[in-house]
């Protein structure tokens, strides 16, 4: 089976980590440090908290900014759980929006249309590697939070998804454009960083203010360090990967993501289908290929929400396709080809 997804692992990153391994310093610490600068760096803000996860990440990102008990935060429905998680973790209340069928990010109409008194921030995704603008969002009022956890090295006009809103998450899960295993990062402006280093750890603290423990420790920012410095090859591969496929599958009846250049890193390679999508995974399986639907299921389906047609739409037609680093041309061409063929079917 060529699996849907997998970490792009090297000799360079066993290295790594056997060097943190010899040198005896394994819990948050100068490698941490170092991880953070590098990130800060590639994410253009001025700097970077690494934290245990990305959903972690979130939620201290949202009460960096703010957010609290009585508050709203707009999330996109069309997007993991973690979003929701995060928003009631921080004492808020989450507010759906639609999805942009074009960018699968937020629809800003949808957005706008929700607003209220009680919106504290709004959490735009650049949803499977692809960034958009989050200029209009802001203007909008609340603060902006990037979630960059499919788009690191994604760019809008020459500027780094994440350098743009309030704060910025990243997410270094075991599939994402980059790995540390488990774990994730806070960036944005040394200030609202410097609090989010505050709640990450509670250990030797001159006060009981409730804080966590969700530090990185120096083995995961080992890897995520060696991660980093070959981030430019791994996105060149994705955008080689998506290029291949499109050549491929030009005239299958399907439709293919909008080739936005520099703004995509195409964590995921999501197609549009116009037959139950269930039975094309099943099919797709059957030719020894493992394809996914790109969210597990819209967050309205799991609240009993309605309102959300974009949303609907892309549940109903979105198909997501192996697409990573290691992915072999004759992977892709496999692919590409079981897919016509089940299609045609």
């Amino acid at each position: 089976m060529i699996p849907h997804s997998r970490p792009t692992l090297a000799d360079d990153d066993a290295r790594a980590v056997a060097r943190i391994v010899s040198g005896g310093q394994l819990a948050q610490g100068p490698e941490t440090a170092a991880f953070e600068r590098e990130l800060a760096v590639r994410l253009g803000t001025a700097a970077a908290a690494a934290v245990s996860s990305g959903t972690v990440a979130l939620e201290l990102a949202l009460r960096a900014v703010g957010v609290g008990a009585g508050d709203d935060v707009i999330v996109p429905t069309w997007t993991c759980d973690a979003l929701h998680h995060a928003v009631v973790r921080a004492g808020a209340a989450p507010v759906l929006a639609d999805a942009d069928p074009r960018t699968h990010a937020l629809a800003l109409a949808d957005v706008r249309a929700r607003l209220t008194p009680r919106t504290r921030a709004i959490v735009v995704v650049h949803a499977f590697g692809r960034a958009v603008d989050v200029r209009p969002f802001a203007a909008l009022g609340p603060a902006v939070v990037e979630d960059c956890a499919q788009a690191l090295g994604a760019a809008v006009e020459g500027r780094a998804a994440g350098a743009t809103g309030a704060a910025a998450v990243c997410s270094f899960y075991a599939t994402k454009v980059i790995t540390t295993g488990e774990g994730g990062a806070v960036a944005g402006p040394a200030p609202l960083v410097a609090g989010v280093r505050d709640a990450r750890e509670y250990d030797e603290r001159p006060d009981l203010t409730p804080r966590g423990n969700a530090k990185l420790t120096d083995l995961q920012a080992a890897l995520g360090r060696s991660q980093l410095a070959r981030l430019d090859t791994f996105l060149a591969r994705r955008r080689a990967v998506a290029a291949r496929y499109r050549a491929a599958l030009a005239d299958a009846p399907c439709v293919l993501p909008e080739d936005a250049g520099a703004a995509h890193v195409y964590h995921r390679f999501v197609v549009e289908v116009d037959r139950p999508v269930d039975a094309v995974i099943a099919a797709l399986a059957a030719r020894g290929v493992t394809a996914r639907r790109p969210v597990f299921r819209p967050l309205h389906h799991a609240t009993g929400a309605a309102g959300f047609p974009a949303a609907d739409r892309l549940w109903a037609r979105a198909l997501s396709l192996p697409c990573y680093p290691t992915l072999g041309d004759a992977d892709v061409d496999t692919v590409a080809g079981a897919l016509r063929e089940a299609l045609r079917r």
